[in-house]
């Protein structure tokens, strides 16, 4: 947290340099870049150039391939003439140097004006950073200055990148500001957004590591690994004095890419959820086997062993990057053309590193890779995080169907329980009545047919014979046997007729004829057959009727009408129909069947009785 504030300082002074119209070139005198220069080359860094020694013409850019012998500590001396540059009047003169691997001492005419740290090991690297001093007008002369550069470094075989290896590059002399606006400029792209990549890498991987953990997902373990991983990398950029000699540097850094590039390929593999015991095995083996080769190949040919290894690591991305772009297009189309794209872009990017690797392009003032790569790491960052919010709102929506399911299939459940249970006390029920039906037809009703056919006095028979009809009756609403509706309504009419006949009263009854398979349930049928039966009595007994109508019809429901011409129910009974002459029991059973039963009176004008059934 304490370094934020100077990063995001020098990340806004960078922008206003870069954007200020006061170090523009156009109001100051144009600078003058010095390339040529004299080079003096030791093994070791001296306080001056040693008296006599030969200094040799050198062109800057100058980038040391080779050492003096077994030198530990290479210096080199670098020599250039100029006259003091023309600026604004109240303007300081200045000197930029854009690059310089790893540090340097600063003479003007004999006078030294700036070192850049520790120039023995372990030496202070400042080959991402450029370099900006003030000309004092004290020492700065106006025709033939001298400027002594002593730069400390290694050469390109004793350092695993080229953009570590010694060198100097041209020196550029004039007006402060606008120098002041290249140094912020070039700061700003090599330094500063290499650390605020780097915290945003490390954010990354701290939130991809929570959510691996909560989640078990473990491609999203080697992610953040390779996240962390490189941010540590671009430490490099801007901690200046490492506590660690040159040698050793060099090979930890060519060795921490080892684990990264493995990591790097076992998500690629993991997210097209691949998993090859031997395969791992092999990956894992480079960590050990690469870092061997780099030691036993010795520090002075770390460039050449550090390529091939690069070499190997970047072939095996490549590779992966392969399987993984062929398995979006099969499964992941949608993801095919993002990530194709981002993965081009790293290569394109890999690709130009090794050019520069290989001292096919010029060795760049500002590193791109070490702020694209980042980008396209946080940019494969958001992918992989939206793609998980996705599947995880998916998982969400799919678990609510699932609850829903659940919920409806236990609804389910417990109505077929209610109603095996219903079903369960319906049959226990069930043989429950047929046993008593049994009991009443087998014992009660054998009694009274033995009454009926052994008494000698008429009435104790007829009631017998009344009592049994009432019983097998009975007993046929108990066993729950359905009625054919034709046998129903042969029955009806045979026992009315019957008994009206015996009264002396003319019958008049219709019927249709119904269907062959329309039943009639045995306990609607009982009541129906009692409501006839109290109608029948009421007409006999009250209604002084001579004649008497009924008719049955049947449609979606089953409809009876009794109608006669009596004398109809007298008027102290009117609105009472429910208290006299059985009306209250009729309609009473009549509800009992979910039908109704309509009585219809007036003195004088007979009595007519509608019972409606539902069938």
């Amino acid at each position: 947290m304490p370094r934020l504030f100077p990063v995001l300082s020098r990340l806004l002074l960078g922008l206003w340099f870069a954007l200020s119209p006061s170090a523009s070139p156009a109001q100051q005198a144009l600078p003058v870049s010095l390339r040529d220069a004299l080079s003096l080359t030791l093994a070791a860094p001296t306080p001056a150039p040693p008296d006599g020694a030969v200094f040799t013409p050198v062109k800057l850019p100058d980038e040391w391939v080779a050492a003096p012998g077994d030198a530990r500590e290479p210096a080199r001396w670098y020599r250039l003439a100029f006259d003091a540059p023309a600026v604004a009047p109240g303007t300081l003169t200045g000197a930029y140097i854009p690059r310089v691997c790893s540090n340097l001492e600063v003479y003007l005419n004999g006078q030294l004006l700036h070192r850049g740290g520790n120039m023995r090991e372990p030496l202070t690297r400042n080959c991402y950073a450029s370099q900006l001093l003030t000309l004092p007008g004290a020492v700065l002369l106006p025709t033939g200055n001298r400027l002594d550069i002593q730069v400390v470094g290694q050469p390109l075989s004793r350092v695993s990148a080229r953009q570590r290896a010694g060198g100097l590059s041209e020196v550029i002399v004039g007006a402060l500001p606008v120098l002041a606006a290249m140094h912020e400029s070039q700061l700003l792209w090599n330094v500063t957004l290499a650390q605020v990549m780097a915290a945003m890498l490390v954010m990354i991987g701290v939130i991809l590591l929570a959510l691996a953990w909560v989640r078990r997902l473990h491609y999203l373990v080697y992610f953040a690994v390779v996240a962390i991983g490189w941010a540590l990398l671009s430490a490099r950029t801007w901690w200046r004095s490492v506590p660690l000699d040159s040698a050793t540097l060099e090979l930890l850094v060519c060795v921490a890419f080892v684990p990264l590039a493995v990591c790097g390929v076992l998500f690629l593999l993991r997210y097209c959820r691949v998993r090859r015991r031997w395969l791992d095995v092999l990956l894992w083996s480079q960590c050990l086997i690469l870092p061997l080769a780099l030691w036993l190949a010795g520090p002075e040919r770390l460039f050449a062993t550090a390529t091939a290894c690069y070499t190997v690591l970047a072939l095996e991305v490549f590779a992966a990057i392969g399987y993984f772009l062929a398995h979006a297009w099969r499964v992941r189309r949608e993801e095919f053309w993002l990530l194709g794209s981002t993965f081009a872009f790293v290569a394109l990017m890999v690709g130009l590193e090794i050019a520069i690797q290989d001292r096919l392009l010029q060795l760049p003032q500002m590193h791109l890779v070490h702020f694209v790569i980042p980008l396209l790491l946080c940019a494969l960052a958001f992918r992989l995080v939206q793609t998980f919010a996705l599947t995880l709102a998916s998982a969400e929506g799919a678990r609510q169907q699932l609850e829903q399911r659940v919920q409806q299939i236990s609804a389910d459940i417990e109505r077929n329980f209610a109603h095996l249970a219903e079903v369960r006390v319906e049959q226990v029920a069930e043989k429950e009545r047929k046993r008593i039906a049994a009991d009443l037809h087998d014992d009660l009703g054998a009694k009274l047919l033995t009454i009926v056919l052994t008494s000698d006095n008429d009435r104790i028979s007829t009631l017998a014979r009344e009592a049994l009809e009432e019983m097998r009756l009975s007993v046929r609403g108990i066993a729950g046997k359905p009625v054919q509706l034709a046998d129903a309504l042969a029955d009806w009419r045979a026992e009315t007729v019957s008994r009206l006949g015996e009264a002396g009263i003319e019958i008049d009854w219709s019927s249709v004829e119904p269907p062959e398979q329309r039943t009639l349930a045995a306990r609607s049928y009982v009541q129906t057959t009692r409501v006839l039966r109290e109608a029948t009595s009421n007409l006999i007994k009250h209604s002084g009727a001579s004649r008497a109508v009924i008719s049955c019809t049947i449609a979606d429901d089953f409809r009876l009408v009794i109608r006669d011409n009596g004398r109809g129910i007298p008027l102290e009974l009117d609105g009472k129909l429910d208290r006299g002459h059985g009306m209250a029991s009729m309609k009473h059973r009549a509800k009992q069947m979910h039908g109704q039963c309509l009585v219809e009176s007036g003195p004088g004008y007979g009595t007519v009785i509608r019972l409606t059934l539902p069938l």
